[in-house]
């Protein structure tokens, strides 16, 4: 059994709009919310061998924070460009690609990739939007990760900063 991990990156600001989008910065509020968020990660011990993450400043500021509050040492953050804007077939395919001896990856993405992944491989969540700093935990019956698709997936929780009943 693995256990995936998909992390929409948390809220950006959009206060520059010089700044081209994949050097958009987290705003207050996702400076808030992704280590509110991690906590409640680490309230529930999960603990990814791996978090891959888009390049996008958002998105690694966000892989960061996570990582730090759920104690994952050095060099467990990945960057992959692959991530940046994905659509759900390139986000499986990155998925599907690590090595099987990681038994939980954590993956900091992008909307609405991350959205149509997660209903992809949870064909009956069919949630409209994955909020910022949104996590969908899924266990995946499987040694494999080249194996990963619907048939193996099984939604374990759904959370979000906003959540009422978090």
């Amino acid at each position: 059994m693995k256990r995936l991990t998909l992390f929409r990156h948390a809220k950006s600001s959009w206060s520059d709009p010089s700044l081209p989008d994949n050097e958009r910065p987290l705003s207050s509020r996702g400076e808030r919310d992704a280590p509110a968020m991690a906590a409640r990660l680490a309230a529930r011990a999960e603990r990814p061998d791996v978090i891959l993450t888009s390049h996008a400043v958002r998105a690694t500021a966000t892989a960061r924070a996570l990582a730090a509050g759920l104690g994952c040492p050095d060099g467990t953050i990945r960057v992959d460009r692959r991530l940046y804007l994905a659509s759900p077939q390139t986000l499986l395919v990155a998925i599907r690609e690590q090595d099987d001896a990681h038994r939980h990856v954590l993956v900091v993405g992008h909307n609405p990739g991350l959205t149509n992944a997660a209903n992809l491989l949870l064909p009956t969540f069919a949630v409209d939007n994955l909020p910022t700093s949104a996590v969908v935990a899924i266990a995946v019956d499987t040694e494999r990760w080249a194996d990963l698709g619907p048939t193996r997936c099984r939604l374990l929780y759904y959370d979000y900063p906003k959540n009422p009943a978090a």
